[in-house]
């Protein structure tokens, strides 16, 4: 095993020590680190330079959903501690998001709309679309409760956190439903009319962050599902997720640090973390938590040989996202801030075919700043013709505006090296491993977001909550 390396004894290096580092912004790390905040623990969250200047809403999920306190992200904020004002500002939201196709324009929420758009657009009949509608917000109910249930960690010599809900079939159900309470799929969408098809895998498509794996029948309840339980939105203050979890991170005592150069994985005194080449810094924690692909990491860091930990199959997907602006008066009205776009549902629904767009309109309603879009779709990590699809995704946004399509300004924007959540991962070779150690000594996890990535938003949620408990008891906090 190639395990990390020990720093050399030199003088000029400089050693700075906290309890844990986490390497990589993504949403489960930020979560993880206040659970192992909330501990008494002091936490170094380490994120790739560049995400500080971008627009924060490129790193915002398409969907939140559950903002209840007996749901996924209302238990999780519940269980992070956050203050009872920042809590309430996630509030519920009937409208998940509008389907867009060439001839039809769709609500997608609560289930009576939803159930009456089906309807009214032709897609089903109102028996098939209310029955489908009732099937599946049961269906939803119970991956819920079984996802809320969920223990995810494995004791042993090298521990696993194991979410085992959006594998293969059978995998994992913790906490069974009652027999007659049947998991997974309903028969009424195994025998939904075929023009709903197209909008049901662009939903799934949309929301999961499997690559080339399909989600498990579980996993595709809870996505379907989820959306008719409407959307979470931030009602006041900053409207972003992650400035929630960063303002409670600092609270805690955490601290967060950019990454501009080379850097390289390394342990001091058996414990693990980074030395940094240009200014000869080496930052260790008691324990080193990976919360960026392990491709990635592999490819960006100076290193050789790389460490066992960062083994791992090369992601093939990725989501592109494009930061556009327009202003705010040209939206067209009764335009949702999440739309769903087919661009022609004959075809298969992949590539830039299907785009999501997210809107951010400005809160100060006086003033003249545009309103900023965010379209992604999601495309080869090896695409060789990323201008073409960029394009396309470009006119996709632009069908939705026809006679002010020319006031769409697109903004720069920088692809990350390794602080990268936007690739798309399978489950490894390990299994549907959520977060392992590497030796006792020293201690390293990995957030390996392929074990829940079935369940797209709440899946990334799930592993921040229950790896940070995990991670957290570890360092006997």
């Amino acid at each position: 095993m190639r395990g990390l390396p020990a720093t050399p004894a030199k003088a000029s290096l400089r050693t700075r020590r906290w309890d844990a580092v986490v390497l990589g912004s993504a949403l489960p790390g930020l979560i993880a680190a206040i659970q192992i905040g909330r501990r008494g623990a002091r936490v170094l969250i380490l994120e790739e330079s560049g995400h500080n200047d971008a627009f924060p809403g490129l790193r915002e999920p398409f969907l939140m959903t559950g903002a209840a306190p007996d749901d996924v992200l209302g238990g999780c904020l519940r269980a992070l501690g956050l203050p009872l004002i920042d809590r309430r500002n996630v509030v519920h939201e009937p409208l998940a998001f509008q389907i867009a196709l060439p001839d039809a324009r769709l609500d997608v929420g609560e289930p009576v709309w939803t159930g009456e758009e089906y309807t009214r657009w032709g897609f089903a009949d109102s028996a098939q679309a209310s029955g489908l509608i009732r099937a599946l917000t049961h269906a939803a109910q119970l991956e819920r409760a079984a996802i809320l249930a969920a223990p995810i960690v494995r004791s042993g010599r090298r521990p696993a956190l194991v979410a085992r809900l959006a594998g293969e079939k059978g995998a994992g159900h913790v906490t069974r439903p009652p027999p007659d309470s049947a998991r997974g799929l309903p028969d009424e969408l195994r025998d939904a009319p075929p023009e709903l098809t197209p909008l049901l895998e662009a939903q799934l498509h949309a929301l999961s962050n499997l690559a080339s794996s399909p989600a498990s029948e579980e996993a595709q309840a809870r996505l379907l599902g989820a959306a008719l339980e409407g959307g979470a939105v931030i009602a006041d203050g900053p409207p972003w997720l992650r400035a929630l979890l960063r303002r409670r991170i600092e609270a805690l005592f955490g601290e967060f640090r950019t990454v501009n150069g080379a850097f390289r994985l390394v342990a001091a005194a058996n414990q693990p973390g980074i030395a940094l080449d240009e200014s000869g810094e080496v930052w260790v924690g008691r324990t080193l938590v990976l919360n960026a692909p392990r491709a990635a990491l592999a490819t960006a860091i100076d290193q050789d040989p790389l460490p066992d930990l960062l083994s791992g199959p090369a992601p093939s997907l990725r989501r592109h996202r494009l930061h556009l602006t327009l202003p705010k008066s040209l939206i067209p009205e009764g335009m949702c801030d999440r739309v769903l776009l087919i661009g022609d549902p004959q075809r298969p629904i992949e590539g830039t075919n299907v785009v999501t767009l997210s809107v951010h309109r400005p809160r100060d309603s006086g003033a003249k700043k545009p309103a900023d879009l965010v379209a992604s779709s999601v495309l080869s990590v090896s695409e060789a013709d990323v201008a073409a699809r960029e394009s396309e995704m470009l006119a996709a946004v632009r069908s939705l505006i026809p006679f002010d399509a020319e006031r769409l300004e697109r903004r720069p924007t920088t692809r990350p090296k390794w602080d990268d959540e936007e690739l798309l991962i399978d489950p490894g070779p390990e299994g549907r491993a959520s977060a392992f150690r590497l030796s006792i000594k020293p201690s390293c996890y990995v957030l390996d977001r392929g074990g829940v990535a079935g369940l797209g938003f709440e899946g990334d949620i799930l592993l921040g909550w229950r790896g940070g408990e995990a991670i957290a008891a570890s360092l006997g906090g």
